[in-house]
């Protein structure tokens, strides 16, 4: 994410509340506008299809396949995700940027080919619809694997512009064929999405291959020991699966769930208020990027370049110290954006779900959801800091620490009653959040002795 944090940098030295919206509304979009865009996407495809005469039992069917696309493709790639990009940077720091291409196709290979090969026996086997109907469903789940894995790519690179342009285009494309195949129903909603998807991995690669030209067709080094952390691996697959693992309990428990289609099930008085609550997570979001990618990178690029020119001990300490500085100030901004977003939702939540259509019924696990989606921003900025301090080790134990206790949580909400609900995702949040601040003072008190004691 360097390139986007120096062209943000570039908006935010014009010193005008134009470019300090614009470097905001970019850096807003950049991070949290994949997963924002696709929500809305897909709730528009529904609304428009039951407006054109498609059943109501359709679209409910096509918005949970989706969901489940979404949350099993991710889950999949989280972890390759992570290895691939930081095996791309030490490419990078190495000059040998002629690799990273024919690695990336060896990256799709697996992450597609592999998908292919686990997936089709299991739609095939689990879902009795029609076979051009699983078809898409195994169309759809390794295109998204695919999209991901160049979105994450491609975020590394001074692109952000292409981004939301790319995204905008894809999703309008989405919208616009499901629209027109929606006579077909649930099939033709389906072809929609899996058009826009393909519509953003194929754009998505072409502006990877202008970029980085390869000296091959297929490679794949980043499964070396030796050139890749495979404990990267298990961060991303843990993460994943600890943001989704609460809502797969609350699918697969009978009494807070509805079949839906095939194997698939719902669970209405859980996911409506969830997926409201994460469209909430674009302002901290956008300070997350602009306050981390932009001020703190540019801190640690520095103290670290200290280090390595041989500065005297005093400056070092001084770059140590701006470094922690510009870490805190970056969440306390978080914190107090958020924070409003958080107290705005709150005010407003009822007018908020009466204008969407949902029951204010569900207004009480909106707000808690609502808090747990904004203290997710916060832990995301927190580890995206270990990150760069290379704390892989502190890092898969706060991501371990958040699937086991929402996992546990979750189930202990079950017990207690409906009006529990949401508490577990957000007190393991929390926990975890607690837990990598501790981390992360520990690591910048232990910041010099780790730099020039416990390296090779």
């Amino acid at each position: 994410m360097g390139g986007i944090g120096f062209e943000i940098r570039k908006m935010l030295e014009r010193d005008s509340y134009w470019s300090v919206l614009r470097a905001y509304g970019y850096a807003g979009l950049v991070s949290g506008g994949p997963w924002v865009i696709s929500i809305l996407s897909i709730m528009m495809i529904g609304i428009l299809a039951v407006a054109l005469g498609v059943a109501q039992r359709e679209v409910n069917a096509f918005q949970i396949c989706v969901t489940y696309l979404m949350a099993t493709s991710l889950i999949w790639t989280g972890g390759m995700q992570l290895m691939f990009t930081r095996f791309v940077a030490d490419r990078a720091y190495a000059s040998a940027q002629a690799e990273v291409l024919p690695n990336l196709f060896g990256v799709l290979t697996i992450t597609m080919g592999v998908g292919f090969l686990w997936a089709a026996p299991a739609i095939f086997w689990f879902f009795t619809g029609p076979f051009f109907q699983n078809l898409l469903l195994l169309s759809n789940f390794v295109v998204l694997s695919g999209a991901w894995i160049t979105l994450i790519f491609l975020s590394g690179m001074k692109a952000y512009r292409r981004i939301v342009r790319t995204l905008g285009k894809g999703y309008l494309l989405g919208i616009a064929v499901a629209l027109v195949a929606s006579p077909w129903e649930l099939n033709g909603l389906l072809l929609g999405v899996l058009t826009g998807h393909a519509y953003l991995l194929f754009s998505f690669l072409r502006h990877i291959v202008r970029e980085y030209p390869g000296n091959s067709l297929l490679k794949f080094d980043f499964l070396n020991q030796r050139r890749s952390f495979y404990s990267l691996f298990a961060v991303g697959t843990l993460y994943y699966l600890a943001v989704w693992v609460d809502k797969f309990i609350f699918w697969f428990v009978p009494h807070t769930s509805e079949a839906v289609i095939g194997p698939l099930r719902a669970s209405i008085i859980y996911d409506l208020p969830i997926f409201l609550a994460y469209l909430f997570i674009l302002p901290g979001m956008a300070v997350f990027l602009v306050s981390m990618e932009a001020d703190f990178a540019q801190q640690h690029e520095r103290f670290y370049r200290a280090v390595r020119e041989g500065d005297t001990l005093m400056h070092i300490e001084y770059r140590r110290d701006q470094m922690v500085y510009a870490a805190r100030q970056g969440i306390y901004e978080i914190f107090k954006v958020q924070g409003l977003t958080v107290m705005l939702c709150l005010l407003w939540g009822r007018e908020l779900l009466h204008a969407v259509g949902i029951s204010p019924l569900y207004i009480h696990l909106f707000y808690i959801d609502v808090v747990a989606v904004s203290v997710q921003v916060l832990l995301m900025a927190i580890l995206n800091v270990l990150f760069y301090l290379d704390a892989r080790r502190e890092v898969l134990i706060i991501t371990a620490c958040f699937f086991i206790t929402n996992l546990l949580f979750t189930f202990a909400t079950l017990h207690l009653g409906a009006e529990t609900f949401g508490y577990g995702f957000a007190a393991s949040v929390t926990l975890s959040a607690f837990l990598s601040l501790f981390i992360l003072s520990h690591k910048f008190n232990r910041l010099e002795y780790e730099t020039f004691m416990l390296q090779n």
